[in-house]
Formats: structure tokens, C-alpha cells, sequence
């Protein structure tokens, strides 16, 4: 059974850090929740980038999925990651209902109320 989502609101993103590790070419995302934190490489973020640039700049485009993908040498740039987030190539229509009943089934994280109490 899928994990039900947690919807988290912009306030309960109590700060993000973007940083290059010593000995590290790529960046690292630090982004800390209200109760939980998550780090996230620069390949996801780019995706993530991508995805959104992509959605919100084509004039009809309304949804885009990416899928996990291990990418051998000869299937990607140099210096690209080895497993990449890709176009999964389903339609905008099936990506858009799939969304959006992960969003209808989303509960706000139970921090939600303590913490915008405490602000």
C-alpha cells in the first residue's frame, strides 16, 4: 500500500541550505520541515527544476513526470549523475489525475497547527 503524502504549506519549510561538501563537485540541498529533515542531491533538484520550468513557462503544458532512471556511460552527459530523474513519456492528462488524487488523499503534517502557533 502507498504511503499517504504529507502536504507541507511554505511556512512549514522552516529553512533550506544549499551547499558544495569539501571534495564534492556537486551541491547538496539541506531542507528542514517543521518534522523532518531532507537532503536531496543536485541531480533531484535539477529535475525538479526542469519539471517545474518546464510547466510553468510552456503556455498549455500542465503536468510532467519524471521517473528514476540508471543511465549507463554512453546514455548520458559527462559529469551527469548515473541515476537521473527522465520524462516518464506518460500522457499530461494520466500524470495530472495521478497528482491529483495524491493531493486529494494528502493530509497537512500533524506540526502544522503547534508550529504557526508558536510563530
Amino acid at each position: 500500500m502507498p504511503l499517504k503524502a504529507k502536504l507541507y504549506p511554505n511556512e512549514m519549510v522552516k529553512r533550506v541550505v544549499a551547499f558544495v561538501p569539501p571534495g564534492h563537485w556537486h551541491a547538496r540541498f539541506v531542507i528542514e520541515l517543521c518534522d523532518q529533515v531532507l537532503v536531496l542531491h543536485e541531480a533531484a533538484v535539477a529535475a525538479i527544476t526542469r519539471a517545474y520550468v518546464d510547466i510553468t513557462t510552456h503556455p498549455r503544458k500542465r503536468a510532467v513526470e519524471l521517473v528514476a532512471v540508471k543511465l549507463g556511460r554512453d546514455g548520458k552527459k559527462p559529469g551527469y549523475a548515473e541515476w537521473q530523474l527522465v520524462e516518464s513519456g506518460r500522457s499530461e492528462d494520466e500524470v495530472l489525475r495521478d497528482a491529483l488524487a495524491v493531493i486529494s488523499e494528502s493530509e497537512v503534517a500533524e506540526c502544522f497547527k503547534e508550529d504557526v502557533a508558536r510563530r
